[in-house]
């Protein structure tokens, strides 16, 4: 699950991979479908792992997303996060907003990346994210409704059972059984590390619900498809 998988340009199952430098903190590994009919809509990916484990070259993601760009015929673009404990929170939400930016930057013409330029449509770009990734998802939908990104459009979010969670347990937390994958200790364990020092989990990235975050009426957000796992415990 958690071997990284290297960059190859040539097609392997009908996807190609490389690595973008976006800035001296993070990359962006890009997934290209072999068959490109005509551009192709951009996914914009951030991994989960609680903000303190995984990488966006990990198998499990290559997996996922090698196949969900050739089923959905889109560029995938999975950005590597900076994690805690070195880097607490609001970083990984810096990296993921910069990528998203960084788009911006070659749908102006101010950058150029040959397969963006040559295939992809900037005018459909979807967030996605799982667990941790799914908050980077809600807290960049937010800071993007505050500027105008034109020419670039952000077309949907996909937030993938994401890691929203209060001080105070809630019922389902209480009444799930833990695994040994994941456990209530963990994720205690992980938000301490990410947050920053000072908080708890009521900080308005791992809970935007909450009376410390912006009301949810004030935020300009885009079209979400909300993704729930039945036996995620979060």
């Amino acid at each position: 699950m958690a071997e990284l998988v290297p960059a190859h340009q040539e097609f392997v199952e009908g996807v190609a991979t490389r690595d973008v430098v976006v800035d001296f903190e993070s990359g962006l590994p890009e997934l290209n479908p072999e068959e490109v009919p005509s551009k192709l809509p951009i996914i914009l990916h951030f991994h989960g792992g609680g903000f303190c484990t995984s990488e966006a070259d990990w198998y499990m993601y290559y997996y996922i997303y090698a196949r969900l760009a050739c089923m959905a015929k889109a560029i995938c673009i999975s950005v590597y996060l900076r994690r805690a404990p070195e880097h607490c929170l609001p970083a990984a939400c810096d990296d993921s907003y910069s990528a998203l930016l960084w788009l911006q930057d070659v749908a102006q013409g101010e950058l150029h990346n040959p397969w963006l330029d040559t295939n992809g449509d900037l005018t459909r770009v979807f967030l996605i994210g799982d667990s941790s990734g799914g908050n980077l998802v809600h807290e960049v939908a937010a800071r993007s409704g505050k500027i105008d990104l034109s020419p670039l459009r952000l077309a949907g979010a996909i937030p993938v059972h994401p890691g929203f969670v209060r001080l105070n347990r809630s019922k389902f937390e209480m009444e799930k059984p833990e695994t040994p994958f994941f456990t209530l200790d963990m994720v205690d364990k992980f938000l301490k590390l990410a947050l920053p020092i000072g908080s708890n989990k009521d900080h308005p990235i791992t809970c935007p619900m909450g009376s410390a975050a912006p009301p949810m009426e004030g935020l300009k957000l885009l079209l979400i498809l909300l993704c729930v796992a039945v036996e995620d415990l979060v």
